[in-house]
């Protein structure tokens, strides 16, 4: 370094500071500056440890160097959670958020002042768009909560903490800092098992037996966030005037859309949060009066007159109209496209219609070329989907593809005989298999 920088007034201030902070902090004082931010509990894990190995790349990317992810929970209003009107509802979450993301800058900003490095990644949005349609998120609250002991996973997929319930929301804060203290799961799950959120659910995503549709929840209760603002946009562009658009959209739903582009996107139900009873402080008002409580929580939600978004022919449409027939259905797209070939493969549990595909059983071979060759092969059975790399056993049919193509042929937006015209696409084997698999995929 030369001379003239040594004398620099703010090198010169720099110098005769005294020796920086140890790599540590201790858990007690971290809790402490938590809580005082306005956190309602807090927990802490060493990023090496094997319950958040899946979560490490994308926070060692988010902060090289990271040491210890910092998890907290704010609680939320369950009565305003639990209003049939939406309204109250989205507020809640939406204010609560706002709260959140006030307490992980808070928490970041003290370390920060103790000579640590740390970053507070937002609680929902926003995320990482340019990974779409893969994994936005800088980092899984749900997996860092519950390694950190504020919770186990419900039913239904949400947190459920042992005291609050599932009526919270998370955070996290990555930091270079090492805690003298860790904090580890708790040895229960406080989901009671009660299955209201299977009563409650109007598109039949979550299922007593714990499968969950990932498909129908995305598709209606996340309509005016990413996909289904795909398909509107879609819709728009598609329609040859406003008297067409009109007949495509009601006038509802399109001030419905402006809303959440106003004031923050609007979720659709979220009824499986706001019936579920588990939690210390949630769990005595069922326990005392389940009819009551099915009264005044979970038949409001039941009972409401609304409109509900699913895909063509899913099992979502399906349970819909058996389960809720004073329900108006809409049939949409899901503005949901792989981005690649692999992403078709990885999201293929997520889509799949286990109902439509119940009487469906084969092996099916997908064998990519062009810009990304790889092999995967699937079975189904019973209404069960499993994946394996490579050519594994014998296949009923084979499907040759190029990746480039088949990515038109999953998005819709080019037809399998036109990449088979031009050989983009070859079936090999029992075809009929191939279309009742292919139906068998909400999309």
């Amino acid at each position: 370094m030369s001379a003239k920088i040594e004398t620099h007034p703010t090198v010169v201030q720099i110098r005769r500071r005294p020796a920086p902070a140890s790599e540590g902090v201790t858990a007690a004082w971290l809790r402490e500056v938590a809580l005082a931010a306005g956190a309602d509990d807090v927990g802490f894990v060493a990023v090496d440890r094997p319950e958040v190995a899946e979560e490490r790349p994308y926070v060692e990317e988010a902060l090289p160097g990271v040491r210890t992810l910092v998890a907290f929970v704010v609680r939320m209003n369950r009565d305003s959670v639990r209003s049939p009107a939406r309204s109250v509802a989205n507020q809640e979450f939406h204010r609560t958020g706002d709260h959140a993301d006030d307490v992980a800058q808070a928490i970041a900003r003290a370390l920060v002042e103790k000579g640590h490095r740390a970053l507070n990644p937002s609680i929902a949005f926003p995320m990482e768009t340019s990974r779409w349609p893969g994994r936005l998120w800088v980092v899984s609250h749900k997996r860092v909560a519950v390694a950190a002991g504020l919770g186990q996973m419900g039913l239904h997929r949400n947190v459920i903490h042992p005291k609050f319930g599932n009526f919270i929301l998370l955070g996290t804060v990555l930091t270079d800092a090492r805690i003298d203290g860790e904090t580890r799961p708790i040895d229960y799950n406080p989901c009671i098992e009660c299955k209201l959120c299977v009563s409650a659910c109007p598109v039949g995503a979550i299922h007593a037996d714990g499968h969950f549709d990932f498909g129908a929840c995305n598709t209606h209760n996340y309509r005016e966030f990413m996909g289904g603002f795909v398909d509107w946009v879609e819709t728009i562009a598609d329609s040859k005037s406003g008297r067409d658009y009109r007949e495509r959209v009601t006038d509802s739903e399109t001030v419905s859309m402006w809303q959440s582009l106003a004031y923050k996107p609007n979720y659709k139900a979220a009824y499986c949060m706001a019936v579920c009873p588990a939690g210390e402080d949630v769990l005595g008002a069922y326990l005392n009066s389940k009819a009551g409580f099915l009264k005044q929580v979970v038949r409001p939600l039941q009972d409401k007159e609304e409109t509900l978004y699913v895909l063509p022919g899913s099992d979502a449409e399906a349970h819909a109209a058996r389960r809720f027939p004073h329900k108006k259905l809409r049939r949409v797209r899901s503005g949901l496209r792989p981005g690649s070939a692999r992403g078709f493969v990885r999201a293929l549990p997520l889509v799949f219609q286990r109902g439509r595909a119940k009487e469906l059983a084969g092996t099916l071979r997908f064998a990519f070329t062009g810009a990304e060759p790889f092999t995967s092969t699937v079975r189904v059975e019973g209404g069960a989907l499993t994946i394996s790399d490579g050519a594994e056993g014998p296949a009923d049919v084979t499907i040759e593809a190029d990746a480039a193509a088949w990515l038109a042929i999953a998005g819709k937006g080019a037809s399998p005989l036109w990449a088979l015209l031009r050989g983009r696409l070859r079936i090999r084997g029992d075809r009929r298999l191939f279309q009742r698999f292919m139906a068998c995929l909400g999309r």
